[in-house]
């Protein structure tokens, strides 16, 4: 029955991407515009350490990023396949050059409930294989999502289809993606898959979302927050979520551990869209004021556009006259859009940590604060 359920869910996703390659959407893309083809209370400090602007890379332990890294290795062990081609082009962005945000989460919420509910420390090889597949589910996304915005660079590097081409490109993620079902149908836990099954529901739901029509002023906010949560939140937070459930949790545990995933991962994706202003080409491992250039207006525009009126026919037009991005660009930098954001991505970050300040105490738990921290402060 579960392997059932996850082939015929996988087929039908990938089914999508292949359709959309077939009716020449990324070349229609390029011509309309878009631009280039509480540790218990006591241990919750209301995140005051969150309110500044200094780096905590640092303050994330060493040895989960190795782990995260050793994960990382796996995941390229598993892509392996008799074509050296395809194997390459699967593995093109497995390389270590991420931030491996995702699988460090994995490991510190798995890690953080395994100690609360009495079990080896150490996460088991059904949490490990999770945390893989959902790092897989989230790479195949990067490689479509490049296709259909025809990006030129990702993480400071060529991207997929750059090098590779289109049709390469989208194989190539359908590969990763059933790779990963195959490795989850293994489980034989079909709640696991069921829990992991929405994620892949809302990454195509979300990209709709993104491709659809600005919408009315007022619902432009919760729409730009509904997009983010299936873009974005939703991956970590039923993988934090499934990670749980592995653990034994209850119903009630497994939802404050989904529910740190969700404001962390919204966090998370308001900073990402704050640093497409904030930080420059080299930091960012792409170039700046994209989400512009693609027609897309995330938060700082949103809230740039309560102060300058001018934004509103811009944004309803997808920014696809001559200067637009230009002078988006910097109404957003005049305005309070951007000390807004963050303190937006505080607020979420926040409500994260409230969800998890049960919790026994734990090294992990811990870490599970820096990496709040971490995710407000971040640079790139």
């Amino acid at each position: 029955m579960s392997r059932r359920l996850l082939s015929s869910f996988i087929s039908g996703v990938r089914n999508h991407h292949a359709s959309l390659m077939s009716r020449g959407y990324c070349v229609a893309i390029n011509t309309n515009c878009y631009a280039r083809c509480q540790q218990r209370k006591a241990v919750v400090p209301t995140l005051r350490m969150i309110t500044t602007h200094t780096s905590s890379d640092n303050k994330v332990n060493l040895g989960i990023r190795e782990d995260a890294s050793l994960l990382i290795s796996e995941i390229k062990k598993e892509l392996q396949t008799g074509r050296s081609e395809l194997t390459e082009i699967a593995t093109y962005y497995f390389d270590g050059e991420g931030k491996a945000y995702r699988p460090m989460i994995v490991l510190l919420i798995g890690r953080a409930f395994n100690h609360h509910m009495g079990c080896p420390i150490q996460l088991s090889q059904a949490q490990r294989v999770v945390a893989m597949v959902a790092e897989m589910i989230h790479t195949s996304s990067l490689v479509h999502d490049d296709v259909i915005d025809c990006a030129d660079t990702r993480r400071g590097k060529p991207s997929v289809n750059v090098l590779y081409g289109q049709r390469r490109s989208v194989l190539a993620g359908d590969y990763i993606l059933s790779r990963a079902s195959q490795m989850l149908a293994k489980l034989e836990n079909e709640d696991i898959i069921v829990v992991l099954s929405h994620i892949l529901l809302d990454l195509v739901r979300g990209e709709f979302m993104q491709m659809n029509k600005a919408g009315e002023q007022n619902q432009r906010f919760d729409n730009y927050i509904s997009k983010s949560f299936k873009k974005t939140a939703s991956l970590i937070a039923y993988t934090c979520k499934a990670v749980t459930l592995l653990s034994g949790a209850d119903a009630k545990q497994q939802e404050a551990a989904y529910e740190y995933g969700r404001n962390l991962g919204i966090a998370f994706q308001l900073i990402d869209d704050l640093l497409d202003f904030e930080s420059n080409q080299t930091e960012l491992g792409k170039p700046t004021a994209a989400d512009l250039k693609l027609g897309l207006a995330t938060a700082p525009v949103l809230y740039a556009s309560a102060q300058f009126e001018e934004l509103e026919a811009m944004i309803s037009r997808r920014f696809s006259e001559p200067g637009d991005v230009e002078r988006s660009y910097e109404l957003v930098m005049k305005s309070d859009g951007l000390e807004k954001t963050r303190e937006l991505a505080r607020r979420h970050a926040q409500d994260a940590l409230d969800h998890i300040s049960g919790l026994s105490d734990s090294d992990e738990k811990r870490e599970l604060f820096a990496l709040a921290e971490m995710t407000v402060n971040r640079r790139k």
